[in-house]
């Protein structure tokens, strides 16, 4: 069977503990985890249009989106991926309405396990999502406040005793220990007190959520696949996790080629 057309960054929830993933390309919405195992093809039509503007655009700019989109977008700005940088207060937002949509909503401050400890921050409405876009093994929610700048300052305090980053490749060939984060959580939590006061972050008691992965083999080593180099890429695909699919030729990250016309082949 075949399907055609534009992709973007697999949908995703958590059935019995293991993540499900759905891909947007087209109209349509292929369930990836049925493919498991088979054969699949994708092929670059050599066509990007702009989520936004629906405009074509011979490169994709912060995922899916033409330059000019890129530079006015708010979701686009540079604050979304610093958020401790929000200048929503100084009137300079790039869509001032967008902004108090968004920004000003509940965010959730968490640990997650994907290549190592780490804290992140997500819209509150964005659990699991994040996590399992992350390729966490397990998270827990540990604050929440009422701002997306409130949450960049409290990962600010908490990135002064663990990592914000994840190894996408140690995350990719599953070399990740097994960590209990409950006491990580409660350590942090009297450390940045200070900051939990000033921002009147609530202390979520969540338990730590355990995520597996449909993965039946793992990489050995890491080869990162790209449309740009090779428009037809096929192979057997062996899992997913975050937001790559796992072939035996290499690994491809769905979400840096949203926007780009494809057709599937399985």
């Amino acid at each position: 069977m075949q399907l055609s057309g534009p992709i973007s960054k697999m949908h995703t929830h958590i059935n019995r503990g293991v993540a499900q993933y759905q891909l947007p390309i087209g109209d349509k919405l292929l369930n990836m985890n049925d493919l498991i195992g088979e054969s699949i093809s994708l092929s670059f039509n050599q066509a990007i249009h702009c989520q936004n503007c629906g405009k074509k655009t011979n490169k994709s700019y912060s995922q899916g989106h033409c330059y000019p989109c890129s530079q006015k977008l708010a979701s686009c700005d540079l604050c979304i991926m610093k958020p401790e940088t929000c200048h929503h207060h100084l009137g300079t937002c790039r869509e001032p309405q967008w902004g108090l949509d968004n920004c000003f909503t509940p965010h959730v401050i968490y640990l997650a396990n994907s290549s190592g400890v780490k804290v992140g921050i997500t819209h509150k409405k964005n659990m699991p999502h994040r996590w399992i876009d992350q390729g966490a093994v397990s998270a827990v929610p540990i604050l929440e406040v009422d701002s997306r700048l409130k949450s960049g300052e409290v990962e600010m305090a908490l990135k002064q005793y663990v990592n914000d980053k994840t190894n996408w490749r140690k995350m990719l060939k599953n070399e990740v220990d097994s960590i209990d984060l409950l006491p990580i959580k409660e350590d942090l939590l009297e450390r940045i007190q200070d900051t939990i006061s000033a921002t009147n972050a609530q202390i979520l008691d969540n338990q730590a959520l355990e995520i597996n992965y449909p993965v039946v083999e793992y990489p050995s080593k890491i080869n990162s696949l790209n449309f740009d180099k090779t428009p037809v890429i096929s192979g057997v695909l062996k899992g997913i996790k975050a937001q790559y699919l796992i072939l035996d030729c290499g690994v491809l990250n769905i979400r840096k080629f949203s926007a780009y016309n494809i057709t599937l082949t399985y």
